[in-house]
Formats: C-alpha cells, sequence, structure tokens
C-alpha cells in the first residue's frame, strides 16, 4: 500500500501518509498541522492550487464569500459533512471576496459552489446551498 501525498494546508508541506493512518490523526512533519482533522480548512489560491494538483485523497473546496446568505446558512452543513468525512476526504473553504482571482481561475459564476479534485483534476461541481447528508452523498458520487 503506497503512502498518500496530503499537502499541508498550514505551510504548504507535501507529506507522504500511510494509507492506514490517514483516520488516525496525521500531522504534518514540518508545522505539526492536522492533515486530516474532520475540521474545515480556510485556504488561499495557492494552497487550493498545489493541493488541487498534488494530493491523492479527494479535495472539497466551497467557494464563499462572508457577505452571501446562503454560504452562511451552508457553513455549519459544510463542517458537519467534513467531521462525517473525515479520513475519505478534506473539505476547504476558499473565500472570493479575499481571493477573486480564484473565482476567475475556477470559473465560479454563483456561490456557494462546491468543487471536487481528485487525481489531479476537478472532478465534478454543484452550485447552491446543501445540507449535511446531501454534500455527504455529493462527495462520495463524485470522487
Amino acid at each position: 500500500m503506497a503512502p498518500k501525498k496530503l499537502t499541508c494546508l498550514d505551510c504548504g508541506q507535501v507529506n507522504r501518509i500511510p494509507e492506514d493512518k490517514l483516520t488516525a490523526g496525521p500531522k504534518c512533519g514540518t508545522c505539526g498541522a492536522p492533515l486530516m482533522g474532520g475540521k474545515v480548512a480556510e485556504v488561499d489560491l495557492a494552497t487550493l492550487e498545489k493541493a488541487a494538483r498534488t494530493d491523492d485523497v479527494p479535495l472539497v473546496v466551497d467557494f464563499w464569500a462572508p457577505w452571501c446568505g446562503p454560504c452562511r446558512m451552508m457553513a455549519p452543513e459544510f463542517s458537519k459533512a467534513a467531521a462525517e468525512l473525515k479520513g475519505a476526504a478534506r473539505l476547504v473553504k476558499l473565500n472570493t471576496e479575499d481571493h477573486p482571482q480564484a473565482g476567475m481561475k475556477y470559473g465560479i459564476r454563483g456561490i456557494p459552489t462546491m468543487a471536487a479534485f481528485a487525481a489531479g483534476r476537478e472532478q465534478a461541481r454543484q452550485s447552491g446551498a446543501m445540507p449535511a447528508a446531501s454534500i455527504i452523498q455529493w462527495v462520495k458520487a463524485a470522487v
């Protein structure tokens, strides 16, 4: 069983984690941050690009903005889904107001929009607020 590559969402370092240790709370070898903590992490465009390109574990991004009502409604549901999917996928958020170039690069036309990345490319996309159960079901079907 080959180790899985995971980009640290705090420092950007790529780590290699044995597959059977993904649910055991692996930490970054450089900065000690949790790699699969089951919590939603806020990322910038550079970190998103590196993780989407490099990681062997599916990465699900919620493109959102603080002024968006549906985005704020979905935030706790996205967090519940992250906890449920711990070890199977990592869920992250990217604030399109702070990083407008991300919205342009990924062609985000409305928010909230989720994009699932696996094997170095986007696998699926879904717009609109969703409850946790629907997010989990969508992620499992997408990757």
